[in-house]
């Protein structure tokens, strides 16, 4: 029996991505647990407020495939064949604390970089995904 049956693997496709998949990728070979990476597009018009007199949806479709293309560069890079590749459009926490739940997974792993001081206070995706998670968290440090 493993402690951990499916890890769902958050990544925000920086450079630093690859530390965190390497991570997952070892964990899960050693637990003999499933692999689900995902990404999670932030919408467009979070980012305008909808001030922006015309459509956004082909913008954010562009959006969507071009993570879908890195997100599989950085997976065969690796040398990983997850169980699942989702990119998602949301807020990064939610979207990983829905998914986790919708997949049943037990354990969500992400990257964090450590941050002190006033960006600590404003916080951080992984402190996010940390707070509201029905399933362990564990955060790898980038």
């Amino acid at each position: 029996m493993t402690i951990y049956k499916h890890i769902l693997v958050g990544l925000d496709l920086s450079d630093e991505c690859f530390a965190v998949l390497k991570k997952a990728k070892e964990l899960a070979g050693g637990l003999g647990s499933k692999l689900s990476v995902a990404h999670v597009c932030e919408p467009i018009s979070f980012a305008y407020g909808g001030d922006i007199p015309f459509d956004l949806n082909s913008t954010q479709e562009l959006i969507v495939k071009r993570a879908e293309t890195r997100l599989n560069e950085v997976i065969t890079q690796v040398g990983l064949d997850p169980f699942e590749r989702l990119v998602v459009i949301g807020q990064a926490a939610h979207e990983l604390h829905r998914l986790a739940d919708e997949k049943a997974a037990d354990l969500i792993l992400v990257g964090s970089h450590g941050r002190h001081g006033f960006a600590l206070l404003l916080g951080s995706t992984s402190t996010g995904v940390l707070h509201g998670a029905h399933c362990d968290v564990l955060a790898v440090r980038v």
